[in-house]
Order: C-alpha cells, then sequence, then structure tokens
C-alpha cells in the first residue's frame, strides 16, 4: 500500500476529464450549505464531519477514482489524510478547490446564495475581538477574551483545524437537512 499522497488533480485536468467523459466521482466535502451555494455539476455532497464518522460504511464505495472536493482544498486535504489512515491512500483532492475550478471558468451550479465557512469564522473571530477591545474600556480584563480568540485562530493556522469552524458548522444556517448516510452512499452506488 502506497503511503505517499496521491497528488492533486488541476481544475484544468479535472475539466478535460469531464469534457472527455471520463470525469471520476467527485466528493464535496464542504457543509450543505456551502454545497447548495455553489457546487461542481455532477458532485456529490458529503461533508466532512459524516464522512469522518461514517468513514468505514463509505470505504467500501469509494476507489482511486474519486476527488476530494472543498472550498479550498484544505477540509478534502483532511478528508484524503482520513480515508488513507483507513486504507484507502489512493484519492485525489482538487488543487484549490470550487474556488480555483470556478476562477478557471469551469461551471458550478448554483443556489441561494450563503456565506461560505471561513468567511463566516473571520466575521465572528472580529466581532468578538471588536467587542471585547471596545468592553475593555469599561470592563477591565474583557480584552482577554479577544486574546483568547486570537490564540485560537493561531492554533488554528498552526494545525490546519479550526475549532470555530467545526462549531459554526453546526448552526441551522449551514446544516441544512441531517445527512441520510445510506442515501449518500445509494447516491454514490448509483455514480460508479
Amino acid at each position: 500500500m502506497s503511503t505517499t499522497p496521491a497528488p492533486a488533480l488541476t481544475p484544468a485536468a479535472l475539466h478535460r476529464l469531464v469534457q472527455e467523459g471520463r470525469a471520476p466521482r467527485l466528493l464535496d466535502v464542504r457543509t450543505p450549505g456551502e454545497f447548495r451555494t455553489a457546487h461542481i455539476p455532477g458532485s456529490h455532497n458529503v461533508p466532512l464531519q459524516t464522512l469522518i464518522d461514517h468513514r468505514a460504511e463509505f470505504l467500501p464505495h469509494l476507489d482511486g477514482d474519486v476527488v476530494l472536493v472543498c472550498r479550498s482544498g484544505q477540509r478534502a486535504a483532511r478528508a484524503r489524510q482520513t480515508l488513507a489512515g483507513a486504507g484507502l491512500p489512493d484519492l485525489r483532492v482538487l488543487e484549490g478547490g470550487v474556488v480555483a475550478w470556478e476562477a478557471a471558468g469551469s461551471p458550478v451550479e448554483r443556489g441561494p446564495e450563503r456565506w461560505d465557512m471561513e468567511r463566516q469564522v473571520r466575521l465572528v473571530a472580529g466581532s468578538v475581538v471588536l467587542t471585547t477591545g471596545l468592553l475593555g474600556v469599561f470592563v477591565p480584563g474583557a480584552h482577554l477574551i479577544g486574546t483568547a480568540i486570537g490564540a485560537g485562530l493561531t492554533y488554528a493556522a498552526l494545525s490546519n483545524s479550526c475549532a470555530m469552524g467545526v462549531l459554526l458548522s453546526k448552526l441551522p444556517y449551514n446544516r441544512g437537512p441531517r445527512a441520510d448516510v445510506r442515501a449518500l452512499i445509494a447516491g454514490l452506488r448509483s455514480a460508479s
């Protein structure tokens, strides 16, 4: 079994495969809300946490002809790492994610506009820091809450994880309908 990650797939290479009728199965690991806003036609939405929690159930239905997709490639890389650890090392990640795909002029299916997770994290973190900074003028020590947020963001960057993003993904705005693992697996089976 190979321990080296499969190379990332560029948007141009994926677009060429799609045009040639040789498109791999695309697993979009973003939240349902992000997926509904814009996704690559034909992709399947399997949120990252659902994929992690149910990887043993998904594993028999995945193979090397799967490309993992997210907004920028980070969550897809985490999904690839998780699935590689479970015995599926040959999955590829779409380089640059949906952002790069769309920037290359490739088609996306659009739904109602929503803020992506990264923007939501910036709004919440910035609002907390701003509010506690201003509140610190009147309440000694309140600025330390902003300092804690800053420490959390630093840790998120160093560990390539984001606790605030995980918490925000649980809000109704981001969740959408609860993932039905059986339906997701049936969709993957029918696409193979």
